[in-house]
């Protein structure tokens, strides 16, 4: 039996994080982007079993997909990994819908209302591909093996479909995060929202060394 396979669509920060993060783990990875040239140093330092393609080459790789780039494209990213290569996978959904403006007092501004969410969106758009929010809640620098006094972060998800939960989960774990599952794509309207908690000591106090952590009786 082969090693576990992923695609990242998006090649930015966090899918170099997560990208290098699956390699560390043991995955094959293929990280699409529409630049290769701009991975060429990270890929010689992202370990064995790390290649370079497009957007559809990824998502036709993956057994999982991560889908990491900025809310603004993330629905066109989505459309060019495309649609049909993203059926009943898992889809792990680590954006959020940041607007270009500025924050507010270190708030940032989101292109979707309360009521509504990226996460919504894309499960709309690709309805057969079964999303779970993941990796949206906390920096990237944090997303892999984090370390914190209080012991393992809580890692956030939720989505439309058990099975594919449970093998988010298993993914988030691994990585070194307690899961919580806040159930249906729905709950995405507050999952989103905690990267504006979480960025606000940085934006404003440069301070980006802090996790979310669920404590329950």
């Amino acid at each position: 039996m082969g090693k576990p396979r992923v695609g990242i669509v998006g090649s930015g920060t966090v899918a170099q994080a997560l990208g290098a993060g699956f390699a560390k783990k043991g995955w094959e990875v293929v990280v699409g982007t529409r630049d290769p040239g701009k991975l060429a140093g990270w890929k010689a330092t992202a370990g064995p079993g790390v290649r370079i393609g497009s957007f559809q080459e990824a998502a036709k790789f993956g057994s999982i997909v991560v889908l990491a780039v900025k809310g603004t494209v993330a629905e066109q990213a989505l459309q060019a990994a495309g649609i049909d290569h993203l059926k009943g996978k898992t889809v792990l959904d680590a954006c959020n819908p940041i607007a270009d403006a500025a924050p507010e007092d270190g708030v940032l501004r989101y292109v979707t209302g309360p009521n509504e969410s990226l996460m919504e969106k894309l499960q709309k758009l690709a309805p057969e591909a079964r999303l779970v929010k993941a990796f949206s809640c906390i920096g990237s620098h944090f997303m892999v093996d984090p370390k914190f006094p209080g012991g393992k972060p809580t890692m956030f998800i939720c989505g439309d479909d058990a099975n594919s939960k449970k093998e988010a989960a298993a993914v988030c774990e691994e990585f070194g995060f307690e899961v919580s599952d806040m159930g249906t794509a729905k709950a995405a309207r507050a999952i989103e929202p905690l990267a504006m908690l979480w960025c606000i000591p940085g934006i404003r106090e440069n301070s980006w060394t802090h996790a979310f952590k669920l404590l329950q009786a």
